[in-house]
């Protein structure tokens, strides 16, 4: 049985709607798996929406409906803003969905059995955002340090799993598997709280009404992080009293893709939870930096965000998936501006390649009398041919700017062979030398295509069915831009 390459993002929480800052994620989770199926990989990529806790509960008495009417409506706007944004994901789960909340109950019940859930007593600093227990020195001035609010004393009989059992393992499995923390720079931080010594965590509530019960003692509900995290197997099959046959084809994850925020859920708590279980760990975790708007984190709390959607409405789906992706190394935090955004946008989109594309393909029709080029013979192409392996192995290992400084870098290198051979003068002083010239470029423009696919999929389809085989406008007509510059 040959295995999937299996993706994940976390599970978008529901208090309200998407902003850019989900996107950031679920994009670079559709960029990796896009370019995997062009390398002929099978990849799987799986998403979905967060739908239980006490902040959902909430918010649906707030606005006087059923949490679960609620749960749809938000979910729904997720998946919209998918298709607004290109994501092609394979499968969307809720946590709200039945075999889902089968599944967990089943987990939360084996490991009652196995010792590693317990019954006692919980006190603690908790933050009603977060749904998350903090310690006194992890507050900043008291408060949460994620959003900056107050945190409750709360005291409360509840259910624990084990793990400070898995300290050990847990430490010696990031020594033998250097790679399982991603960034490297993050990891130090993880590695160094587990050291510091880990204590059991509270894994229900019976104080929260909304969520999934515990099967053998219905007065608790199952902690939503807890919850949550076991998405990754059972929305693949996973249950613990009848596992999926065809689970194997995709566990172990190859990457789950988180924010960093999250890093400790996913780096400590979850494989936690699978060494309990007896199930593989996930290959990696990666965790990516935060989008900020004039330095604070975007959040939906506090309404310190800009919705993807109307970036794309003035400047297409592809300009906003080349921005969030070229502009800050994937991993580290980036500020989010509408100037800098506008400044890549007619900079590197509609005069580097815009202007490039078009120039080309507008002689090309021109002169070449509907007969592009059937093979690639030129040094120009070869070189930059030479330069697909340095793009691949970047976006494998989740390096996205570097990909796409590369191929900035071909794109700029051919606009000044075209600025400095001057094919518009050629035609008038060495008009037989023109269609071999033109016919590189082609070639050189069909490579660019490819490279970009994952990253701007819309573009890159453009730019094919004009580098095709016959011409695909009439004579005469100029190509319409790539990217309109704007003002």
């Amino acid at each position: 049985m040959k295995k999937k390459y299996y993706i994940t993002t976390p599970l978008y929480y529901v208090n309200s709607d998407p902003h850019i800052g989900h996107a950031y994620t679920t994009m670079a989770a559709d960029i990796l798996a896009r370019h995997l199926r062009m390398k002929n990989r099978e990849a799987f990529l799986q998403t979905g929406t967060d739908e239980h806790g006490s902040n959902i509960e909430k918010t649906a008495i707030e606005k006087n409906i059923p949490p679960k009417q609620w749960c749809d409506e938000i979910s729904s706007h997720f998946r919209v803003l998918w298709e607004t944004l290109g994501i092609k994901y394979d499968y969307f789960i809720r946590t709200t969905d039945s075999l889902h909340e089968q599944a967990v109950q089943a987990v939360f019940e084996k490991l009652i059995k196995s010792g590693d859930i317990y019954k006692g007593e919980y006190e603690g600093l908790y933050c009603k955002s977060c749904e998350a227990f903090y310690t006194e020195n992890e507050l900043q001035d008291g408060k949460c340090p994620i959003h900056h609010k107050p945190v409750d004393a709360l005291k409360e009989e509840s259910y624990f799993f084990r793990l400070s059992k898995y300290q050990d393992q847990l430490l010696k499995y990031y020594e033998e598997h250097p790679d399982f923390l991603a960034p490297s720079y993050r990891a130090k931080e993880l590695v160094n709280f587990v050291k510091s010594g880990l204590t059991d965590l509270s894994v229900s509530r019976t104080k929260v009404n909304w969520g999934i019960p515990v099967k053998s003692d219905p007065r608790h509900t199952i902690y939503v992080w807890f919850d949550a995290l076991l998405n990754y197997i059972t929305g693949r099959g996973y249950n613990p009293e009848h596992i999926s046959a065809d689970f194997n084809e995709y566990w172990p994850a190859d990457v789950h893709l988180v924010g960093k925020e999250i890093f400790r859920f996913h780096g400590v708590i979850w494989p936690a939870m699978l060494m309990a279980l007896g199930l593989d760990l996930p290959k990696q975790v990666y965790a990516h930096g935060w989008w900020t708007v004039n330095g604070d984190k975007m959040s939906k709390s506090t309404g310190n965000f800009i919705k993807a959607e109307d970036v794309v409405a003035e400047y297409g789906l592809d300009a906003i998936r080349y921005f969030t992706f070229r502009e800050v190394t994937f991993g580290q935090d980036g500020d989010f501006s509408m100037e800098a955004f506008k400044r890549r946008y007619n900079s590197d989109l509609a005069n580097d390649l815009g202007n490039l594309f078009s120039r080309i393909i507008n002689m090309a029709n021109k002169n070449l009398n509907e007969r592009l080029p059937e093979d690639p013979s030129s040094k120009i192409y070869a070189e930059l041919a030479a330069l697909t392996g340095k793009i691949d192995n970047s976006i494998e290992t989740l390096q996205f700017s570097d990909a796409l400084e590369t191929i900035w870098t071909a794109i700029s290198g051919l606009n000044k062979i075209v600025a400095d051979r001057k094919p518009w003068e050629m035609a008038k002083k060495d008009p037989e030398a023109l269609p071999g010239f033109l016919n590189e470029l082609i070639w050189c423009l069909r490579l660019i295509a490819s490279w970009i696919e994952p990253f701007m999929p819309s573009t890159a389809e453009a730019m094919k069915i004009h580098l095709g085989a016959k011409k695909a406008i009439a004579d005469g007509e100029k190509v319409k831009p790539l990217f309109p510059r704007k003002a």
